[in-house]
């Protein structure tokens, strides 16, 4: 089996006041809201936060943490792997070791897979993409597919978003954000 060294790179937590931590998060670590918009459950937010240019989010929160004592806040544990190859690495791995609740996504600047470990926590593994659309976002995605296609497929359905541009056009946006 070849070495796999998957990289923490972001977390994702549940909130209840999704203005008073995004301005937390800011004045106290020095994050900005790198995009944000609309979350899968009806009626809910999420903001992307990072402090690194080339990390599109290291902290993503979302609207809607219910006010009750005991709440695990933890949305997922994110971590990055080198290639799609890799990534259907840890798919296959996860599936084989007992994960549950698979879901692969392209988020246009990302391909990702979400899954439930044996304790019912969210990991997610995911790969960077060279574009950046406005996130969030999440097409379906076919890991079974050859590599050349998955990349011409998502490239197609960025192209067609009016928000897309080339990931290090947004890498410097946010850099010039950051004051970087």
């Amino acid at each position: 089996m070849p070495a796999l060294r998957a990289r923490l790179t972001h977390m994702g937590l549940y909130v209840r006041d999704l203005e008073v931590m995004t301005r937390f998060y800011a004045e106290v670590l020095g994050l900005v809201v790198a995009d944000r918009g609309p979350g899968r459950a009806p009626g809910t937010e999420m903001a992307f936060m990072t402090a690194d240019p080339e990390c599109h989010h290291q902290v993503v929160m979302i609207s809607g943490r219910p006010d009750i004592d005991g709440y695990n806040p933890i949305n997922q544990i994110s971590f990055t792997v080198g290639s799609l190859s890799e990534l259907r690495q840890v798919r296959d791995r996860a599936l084989a070791r007992g994960a549950t609740a698979l879901r692969q996504t392209s988020h246009g600047n990302a391909w990702s897979i979400y899954f439930r470990d044996p304790e019912g926590n969210t990991l997610e593994a995911y790969l960077d993409t060279p574009f950046h659309v406005p996130q969030p976002r999440g097409d379906a995605l076919d890991l079974d597919q050859p590599d050349a296609a998955i990349l011409a497929a998502t490239e197609a359905a960025c192209r067609a978003d009016p928000g897309f541009r080339p990931r290090a056009a947004y890498v410097r946006a946010v850099a010039e954000k950051l004051g970087a």
